[in-house]
């Protein structure tokens, strides 16, 4: 069964008053686009919950790792006493000199204050799929710590870099997704990342 961030889905449904908080890096933020992932998320959410009022806080900043999203996070994200958290963090941590146990540990201490100031939902989300290179064997062992804690606290996990490879196989160009660093999306591959988003409400 899919985990699925029920509070929430609840408030958007019964037409009410929804904070959905981003904390991430600068996929988050959306780098170099005008449209990144909160955004899409966010036309998809009021197109499918119309009656409910929605604000999207986006607290992404480009280079940041989960060590940084554990110190800001009271006061860039928990200050908003929003429903739902998203936090997307990774590739950033992968390539940084933490190891994927480093990884774990600071996402589950996230996740344990999260879940101490309050009853938010939590979301957690991986990133881009960066194709098919020893760097995404290095990235995908980050992105199974995310899926493992997803199972430890029974919380919905977005794998964005399977959908975005579930579009690729099926005939979407790598090229058309990634911007020239060949690792931040374009915005059609920040839509990629709010559909899979979007799947768990």
């Amino acid at each position: 069964m899919t985990i699925r961030p029920e509070r929430t889905i609840a408030k958007l449904e019964r037409g009410e008053k929804v904070v959905i908080a981003a904390l991430g890096d600068s996929l988050t933020q959306g780098w170099m686009v005008r449209r990144g992932y909160v955004d899409f998320l966010r036309e998809m959410l009021k197109a499918r919950y119309p009656r409910a009022s929605l604000t999207m806080i986006r607290k992404g900043i480009p280079g940041d790792t989960a060590d940084n999203g554990l110190y800001r996070l009271r006061y860039d994200i928990l200050e908003y006493d929003p429903d739902c958290v998203i936090v997307q963090y990774a590739i950033n941590d992968a390539f940084m000199g933490y190891t994927a146990g480093q990884f774990r540990r600071v996402i589950g201490e996230i996740i344990e204050e999260i879940q101490a100031d309050g009853d938010a939902d939590i979301v957690l989300t991986t990133s881009s799929y960066i194709g098919d290179n020893a760097d995404a064997g290095i990235v995908g062992e980050f992105y199974d710590q995310l899926t493992a804690l997803g199972e430890e606290f029974r919380l919905p996990v977005a794998k964005a870099h399977e959908h975005w490879k579930s579009c690729i196989d099926a005939g979407t160009p790598y090229t058309s997704l990634v911007q020239y660093d060949m690792v931040h999306p374009t915005e059609e591959g920040y839509r990629l990342m709010a559909e899979a988003i979007l799947s768990l409400f």
